[in-house]
Order: structure tokens, then sequence, then C-alpha cells
């Protein structure tokens, strides 16, 4: 049976495979997802809401324990705030620990993205050898079924090619240049 209390889960050991095991990225996406009720306060902010709060939270740290020693010192100010010194303590210091998580997953997404952009690139790679080797053996004939896929290639490709300035296009219409006006004789005055 499950405790309905909130618990607070500490890692008591790290958790580690002999050989490390492939996890589809949808599997990885559905448990980061499920994550997030694990996390006190999350939300998603929208960018003028974030823009509001952002001087508050980057106060300078310094300030921070002036003001939690200020209302320590006087009785009115907890009061006015309805907030202890110890409980601003610990907002501090759980700011500080979750600040550590926040590194860590930042970390990991630029090891996702690293990641992704090396399959990419193994990926382009293999189609960039594909297409060189392809425009060498339809010279041949026995490697004249190749040609439609050469073509559809080249056409898609997008390395090697110039781009086009604006007059240089074929089929775009120069500009008519003025044709001289025809002399009139000058009229008496």
């Amino acid at each position: 049976m499950m405790s309905t209390t909130n618990e607070v889960l500490k890692p008591d050991k790290t958790i580690t495979a002999e050989v490390p095991v492939a996890v589809e990225p949808e599997a990885l996406v559905e448990q980061l997802r499920n994550m997030r009720q694990f996390i006190p306060d999350y939300t998603q902010l929208r960018i003028p809401q974030a823009r509001t709060i952002r001087a508050a939270a980057f106060v300078d740290p310094r300030f921070v324990q002036a003001a939690i020693s200020a209302i320590s010192a006087c009785h009115c100010l907890r009061g006015a705030l309805d907030q202890a010194p110890a409980d601003l303590n610990h907002e501090v210091a759980e700011a500080a620990r979750w600040a550590a998580l926040e590194e860590e997953l930042k970390a990991m997404l630029q090891g996702v993205v690293a990641a992704n952009l090396v399959r990419r690139a193994r990926v382009g790679m293999a189609t960039l050898q594909t297409y060189s080797i392809s425009r060498q053996l339809v010279r041949q004939e026995g490697h004249s079924d190749l040609l439609p896929h050469v073509a559809a290639m080249k056409r898609l490709n997008r390395f090697g090619r110039r781009t086009k300035s604006p007059g240089n296009e074929p089929g775009a219409s120069q500009p008519a240049k003025p044709e001289p006006e025809a002399s009139q004789p000058a009229k008496p005055l």
C-alpha cells in the first residue's frame, strides 16, 4: 500500500548498470514528464511574467542576507512580511540546491544536442559520400539505373551551389532601358 503523505525522496545510492543500456528517446521523454511532479513549484512562465520577476529573483545574495538580518532584528518587519527569517534562509538554501539540478539539466541538454548533431553528421557524411560515388558510377553504362537518383540528389544538393543574384537568374527580366526621345525641331520663339 502506498503512503499518501508527501515524502522527500533522497538518493541513497546511484543506480548503475554493468553494461549501458540504450533507451528509446520516447521512453526518456515520458520519464522526464513524470519527474515534473517531484519538482516543487514546477511551472512554465510566459516571457513577460519571467521578465517581471527576474530582477527580484537575482538580487545580490549579500543584500538578501542583510534583509533577513533586518527581519530578525525588527519584529514589525516579520509581521509586515508574514515570513520568518528561518523560512527565508530555508528558501535561499533550497534555491541553491535546485540551482545545482538546473546546471546538471543544462549540461545534459547540451550532451543530448551534441549527440544528435553527431548522428545527423554521420547521416550527412554518408549522404555526401553516396552522392560523390554515384556521380562517378553513372558515367559507366552498367550503372545507368542510378541516373534518376543522381538527378534527384543533384537537384536537392545545397552544397557546391552558388547563390544566384537577382539580376542573373534565367528568365529574369532586365529593366527596360529608356528609349531616347526623338529629337523634335525647336519651336521658334
